[in-house]
């Protein structure tokens, strides 16, 4: 999600590479669950967040809507975001005990927090954002330990790829001014990329680049028109 404000004001004014050392350890959180809670629809999800929650007892995106996850308008777009429930509007994966029910399937945003990352020139950095998490006492630890995430290289291509897409997608849609043509957009964005049933059984990458190449001619003809 974009954050309108300076560097100085979220993060330790430091840049970071998946091998930096980054003091972001919170100790297994020790009880905490401050960030799965009250975040509203800020938890945006990308294609392979939503790869990896259908693989969670084979559920279909449809079945995710249903009660773990919600739509909602990003400058034009639609997009899906965690469902945050109950009276403590908490995250709809954390159980009783107050722990990611889902931990080895979490998104990336829960991966990476609480470092963000900032994008320049088709590339990015990791931040590390001081006013984020709660816990005190941090301890160091090396970027790609904390993000959990398989192959680094493809991953960092994906976010890339998809982030830059995003971008030029909300940049159209905010050009048209024909109802119908957004309406368009946004559902073809939707089928391809989310509705679509991914299989879990196969490398999420190579699926996603197939449908980014189809995506890629049909949505310029569909801004030709």
């Amino acid at each position: 999600m974009d954050r309108n404000c300076s560097l100085d004001e979220i993060s330790d004014g430091r840049f970071y590479g998946v091998n930096d050392m980054v003091k972001a350890d919170c100790n297994d959180c020790q009880g905490c669950s401050a960030c799965c809670r009250g975040m509203g629809s800020s938890i945006v999800l990308d294609p392979l967040d939503i790869y990896r929650l259908c693989a969670v007892d084979n559920q279909s995106f449809e079945q995710l809507l249903a009660d773990k996850i919600e739509l909602n308008v990003v400058k034009g777009l639609i997009l899906p975001n965690l469902r945050m429930a109950g009276e403590s509007e908490q995250c709809a994966y954390l159980n009783e005990e107050g722990r990611c029910s889902i931990h080895s399937f979490r998104p990336g945003i829960c991966r990476i927090f609480p470092l963000g990352r900032v994008y320049e020139d088709h590339s990015f950095q990791y931040i590390l954002q001081v006013h984020e998490c709660q816990k005190s006492n941090k301890t160091k630890v090396k970027v790609s330990k904390w993000i959990d995430t398989p192959d680094l290289k493809k991953n960092e291509e994906f976010i890339i790829t998809w982030h830059y897409f995003m971008k030029d997608l909300q940049q159209l849609i905010q050009s048209q001014t024909e109802e119908a043509q957004i309406k368009q957009l946004n559902m073809y964005v939707l089928n391809v990329f989310f509705l679509k049933a991914y299989d879990t059984t196969k490398d999420f990458y190579d699926q996603f680049h197939v449908r980014m190449e189809e995506s890629k001619k049909v949505i310029s003809s569909l801004s030709a028109q």
